[in-house]
């Protein structure tokens, strides 16, 4: 089918992508026999922008994706700033361009300096009312805007750990309950009843491995569907490193590299404050303490937030409710660090 155009420009920052940029990336598609997405980043920005690169590439795998640094003054009445943009938009170019596809008024420009056409979607933002500083301003007003691999990078994730018995599953269900959140169920224990062996064959540092990346990958499954920018994990890979000291004996370096790579926004250790309860699967009682102790010295050294809550079901979830209103004023990128 023959198109209007031969090739066509959509360039942004992209930050984050959301649904005008994907009607930006539709309209062009459907207009030209092949589009360039140009991914324009500078060093201030906290969405590292192949990050960027990889929703498109997701979410239209029918364009090209190119990415570049663009540290120019963005003042759309300055020529001067102008031509520090244009140096970098046409030097990722493999070939002219006939059309520019904006919503911005800035396109006009953009398409005289590009020797195109100008196609203008959605101006005014009026039928599709979105964009990236309302995004980042309030992720959650904007949540049904964003799409499902954006949603995964940007959902707040509350991890509860512990040692056995210390109520960690108890609470994660009690607060997606309380937050209207989904939550994802811990994989290991699901391991521990079908592994070949059962209970009492030797662990090997390859099922760690395995329960760590199986566990990440439902946690990033779960967070791709969130109705809200939040979600509460029952253990991470990094309860699993301490796992691995419980049952092999010693630290697995494999498995703390692949844990160092994902960071939630918060850690919630539940203390042992509690009775043991024996369900036909658990054999660690008396290491409870050291392994409390344990999980205290790792999430000390480690840079996300963490608490530990102790008393009743209701006083746990007292306690984590008052650390997030305690972050609610933050920025969506600052729990981590903050």
């Amino acid at each position: 089918m023959s198109r209007r155009f031969a090739h066509g420009l959509v360039m942004g920052k992209f930050y984050p992508f959301h649904a005008g940029h994907q009607l930006l990336v539709r309209t062009a598609s459907a207009q030209c026999e092949r589009v360039t997405v140009q991914v324009l980043a500078n060093s201030q920005e906290r969405i590292p922008m192949e990050v960027r690169a990889g929703w498109i590439r997701e979410e239209h795998p029918e364009v090209n994706v190119v990415t570049g640094m663009d540290e120019a003054e963005v003042d759309f009445d300055s020529p001067t700033a102008w031509d520090a943009h244009m140096q970098v938009i046409e030097a990722l170019l493999d070939a002219p361009v006939d059309a520019a596809f904006t919503s911005d008024d800035y396109g006009a420009e953009l398409a005289r300096r590009l020797d195109a056409e100008w196609v203008q979607v959605n101006p005014g933002r009026v039928g599709l009312p979105v964009s990236g500083t309302a995004v980042r301003a309030d992720p959650a007003a904007q949540w049904w805007a964003l799409p499902t691999p954006v949603r995964a990078w940007m959902a707040r994730r509350v991890v509860v750990v512990g040692a056995e018995s210390t109520g960690t599953t108890t609470l994660a269900q009690d607060l997606a309950a309380v937050l209207g959140c989904p939550w994802v169920p811990e994989f290991g224990r699901q391991w521990s009843a079908e592994r070949p062996g059962g209970l009492t064959a030797p662990w090997h540092t390859g099922e760690f491995d395995l329960v760590a990346r199986e566990q990440a990958r439902r946690e990033d499954d779960t967070a791709r569907t969130t109705p809200v920018p939040l979600l509460v994990c029952d253990t991470d890979p990094l309860a699993t490193t301490i796992w691995h000291e419980r049952y092999v004996g010693e630290r697995s370096p494999g498995v703390e590299a692949f844990a160092a790579t994902r960071r939630p926004d918060l850690y919630v250790l539940t203390s042992n404050d509690i009775a043991f309860v024996q369900d036909g699967m658990r054999d660690g009682e008396h290491l409870r303490e050291w392994m409390t102790a344990r999980f205290r010295e790792v999430l000390a050294d480690q840079p996300v937030r963490w608490i530990e809550v102790r008393g009743s079901r209701a006083e746990r979830v007292a306690q984590v409710r008052a650390e997030l209103d305690r972050a609610s004023d933050l920025p969506w990128w600052a729990m981590r660090s903050a």
